[in-house]
């Protein structure tokens, strides 16, 4: 009879190993496919990011025109459609190509919005803290006159 619940207590205690087995390994493969997703996912992301928060130049011509351009990244091709590295080439005619720019000028509009929007909810902190400045200055400012010691300027004799 001791032996018959000892072999049942070994059996379930099995079944529950083999069941966290089966969890863990379900887990393992959820975390694969994530990575394999942020593998094909984040390089993209983070070129197109970088992409976008590169410094526009201002040139300026002789007769007063100024014309402002876009540095490309690198393996980007310019406005010319040169390549400048491991990029792509394009070829007139390749719907491949022009598929390709248009999903990146959809991304790019797709940062700008992000980028404005997040500029405008921070926004109402920004006018706060103008607002405490300006208040401040406005204590320091005597009604009659009289400059605050702080704001003077030491004379050298």
């Amino acid at each position: 009879m001791l032996t018959q619940t000892v072999n049942y207590d070994v059996r379930e205690l099995e079944k529950i190993e083999e069941e966290e087995v089966l969890k863990l390994e379900e887990e393992v493969e959820q975390i694969a496919q994530k990575v394999v997703q942020y593998r094909t996912f984040l390089p993209d992301e983070l070129a197109s990011l970088l992409a976008f928060q590169r410094p526009v130049s201002t040139t300026h011509s002789g007769d007063g025109r100024s014309e402002t351009k876009a540095h490309p990244a690198p393996g980007q091709e310019s406005e010319s459609g040169r390549s400048l590295g491991m990029g792509r080439h394009l070829e007139s005619g390749n719907t491949a190509s022009l598929v390709g720019d248009i999903q990146e000028e959809a991304e790019k509009i797709r940062l700008l919005k992000q980028k404005i929007s997040s500029n405008a909810s921070i926004m109402p902190i920004v006018l706060n803290r103008i607002h405490e400045y300006m208040a401040r200055m406005d204590k320091l400012e005597s009604p009659n006159g009289i400059i605050h010691p702080a704001l003077k300027r030491k004379r050298i004799s």
